[in-house]
């Protein structure tokens, strides 16, 4: 398993895996992991687009390693495409181990966000 993101990749989001996101076991629960890869693709997408964006699909997403209680969620962001309206951006979560200092690659996802105006409605995306 690779131990460092892509070079080409934005850390876009870091945060901390706390208890009350876990399962009995002390793994995160997947869907808290992929709300953080939405708050990412979020931020980077409204960068770009010059304003609010909306998820409108996620495709494939692939858990490839638990995440603990006191990892650091490192999420970070690639854009791949920009449409009229749409940005397509790949999306990657790390772990930094609290206590090896190790990383490693937990999931991946390719998010698609809209640029939207005040009413909802798409809109261009801004240069």
């Amino acid at each position: 398993m690779d131990n460092q993101p892509p070079s080409d990749m934005e850390l876009t989001l870091r945060t901390l895996a706390m208890p009350a996101d876990a399962n009995p076991a002390g793994d995160i629960f997947g869907g808290w992991v992929m709300s953080q890869m939405d708050l990412a693709a979020f931020v980077r997408a409204n960068d770009v687009a010059g304003g609010r964006t909306v998820t409108v699909a996620v495709n494939e997403i692939v858990f490839k390693k638990p995440v603990k209680i006191g990892d650091t969620l490192c999420v970070y962001t690639r854009i791949e495409k920009v449409g009229r309206t749409s940005i397509t951006l790949k999306i990657e979560a790390w772990t930094r181990h609290y206590s090896q200092h190790s990383r490693d690659k937990v999931t991946e996802a390719v998010f698609i966000m809209v640029a939207v105006d005040d009413a909802g409605n798409p809109r261009p995306v801004k240069g």
